[in-house]
């Protein structure tokens, strides 16, 4: 999300939460594609991590791409953190807490677009970039530099954040300032097709997560992981992350998600262009009046409730769309292969159908020990004496036929399934790209990770 909102329209009931969820449904035919991508910015001099100021700072990557584009900055105390497309359609750029440099994309019709925007946006970045010595790295997680050498974003959000995480797991700042990923976003036409995606998409995640393991380092020596991303988000904060057991329910709906984000204790509220700490009152207890006498305007309004949204973290997270958040950042192609997996098996009621076939008797019990082994096992994990290499050749050959069915989107010849084709390669390999690493890290590497600054530029 590239910046919080100030919509400053009074909630006066629970039931407006679960309609401003339900606004979201669109007829098939409006469903839409919204791709956010991550990647940490190093100096090519010495794959020194980039500091926020200075001459050849993050701050001047946001200026120098202002300039370019055209498009309006995002101010916080004085500081530029981010731009967006001021007619309010296009995409956005993000600071995330350590300064990966974040694209969340407009929202496209087809996996081609995606791609388009994708290379687009490299390149006008590399223009902007290359004069400064700075290049960009496409891991799940900084393979390098220790949380003390991670440079931190001047984004008041971020300071309340960096606060409470360690209150609540031993990871969370590592997630924070070392960890990158790739996201895509989906349209749902109704709370049924809603609840269907969302349980598809938790089955499914840790799958994604293997073919898409990229992390296997940790201050420069192999820590027995293909993604530490992942294993990183089993420590952050219970209250607000994991898989969500309800979701699984015959009933489930958008009153049910919202019942569960009311009791997750708050980030702040913005009140008069400030940052105001909440982080000891749940949503719900603002609604009752816990924060009378402690700020302006202690009324919760709708901003408040889209920011308080951007702040909950499940591996699936809904909004007025559906989030998927269990890959690692990658290589180009890979930014292109994520949206196509996940397109394929939700935008085809065929494919959709088959992806529930195929994961229905796995219970809530089942998923959190996939989801937990993942990280280390990646396509080795089992579940129901299957492993996850073998399910991903099922679940990509679903994706597949569901691309292909989508056939007004194809473009001179081709359709949108060969963008699945790294991950296709992954599967018939058996090796996820993290292991593939460390076998270069033990051979033509030399014990080093700095060639992956090399082979993992943009």
């Amino acid at each position: 999300m590239a910046r919080d909102t100030t919509d400053e329209r009074p909630i006066e009931t629970v039931e407006e939460l679960a309609a401003d969820l339900e606004a979201g449904c669109k007829p098939a035919e409006d469903w839409r594609i919204g791709t956010e991508h991550e990647k940490f910015p190093f100096y090519a001099a010495n794959n020194a991590p980039v500091p926020y100021g200075g001459e050849r700072g993050i701050a001047k990557l946001l200026e120098g791409m202002q300039d370019k584009l055209g498009w309006q900055p995002i101010i916080d105390d004085g500081n530029i953190i981010g731009l967006y497309e001021p007619t309010g359609t296009g995409g956005a750029i993000s600071l995330e807490p350590g300064g990966q440099f974040e694209l969340s994309g407009a929202p496209l019709e087809t996996i081609h677009q995606t791609c388009r925007e994708s290379n687009a946006h490299l390149a006008q970045l590399r223009l902007i970039a290359d004069p400064l010595g700075i290049k960009f790295l496409g891991l799940g997680a900084s393979p390098k530099w220790s949380l003390d050498d991670t440079p931190k974003m001047p984004k008041s959000r971020y300071d309340i954040m960096r606060a409470y995480m360690p209150k609540k797991g031993d990871q969370g700042l590592d997630m924070m300032h070392r960890t990158s990923t790739i996201q895509v976003n989906l349209d749902f036409c109704c709370e049924a097709d809603m609840r269907k995606k969302m349980q598809v998409s938790y089955r499914l995640q840790p799958i994604a997560t293997a073919l898409f393991a990229n992390s296997p380092f940790t201050e420069g020596r192999p820590n027995g992981m293909v993604s530490w991303r992942a294993d990183i988000w089993r420590d952050v904060d219970p209250d607000r992350s994991g898989v969500l057991p309800f979701v699984f329910a015959d009933d489930f709906g958008f009153m049910d998600y919202v019942q569960w984000a009311l009791d997750v204790p708050m980030y702040f509220v913005l009140r008069e262009g400030r940052y105001i700490d909440c982080t000891h009152v749940t949503f719900r207890q603002f609604m009752d009046g816990a924060l009378e006498g402690e700020i302006p305007d202690p009324r919760p309004n709708k901003g408040d409730w889209t920011n308080h949204l951007s702040t909950v973290f499940p591996e699936v997270r809904l909004k007025r769309f559906i989030e998927m958040r269990g890959a690692d950042g990658g290589p180009w192609r890979r930014i292109c292969a994520l949206p196509a997996l996940w397109v394929g098996l939700l935008y085809d009621e065929t494919a959709l159908d088959a992806a529930d076939t195929l994961t229905q008797s796995w219970s809530h019990d089942d998923m959190v020990a996939l989801r937990d082994a993942v990280p280390v096992e990646g396509l080795h994990a089992r579940i129901h004496n299957q492993s996850v290499r073998e399910i991903a050749y099922e679940v990509l050959e679903i994706a597949r036929a569901g691309l292909k069915s989508r056939a007004k989107f194809n473009q001179d010849g081709f359709d949108e399934a060969h963008f699945l084709a790294p991950l296709e390669e992954i599967a018939a390999r058996g090796t996820t790209a993290a292991e593939q690493m460390v076998t270069k890290y033990h051979s033509v590497w030399g014990g080093s990770v700095e060639p992956a600054f090399l082979e993992y530029a943009y």
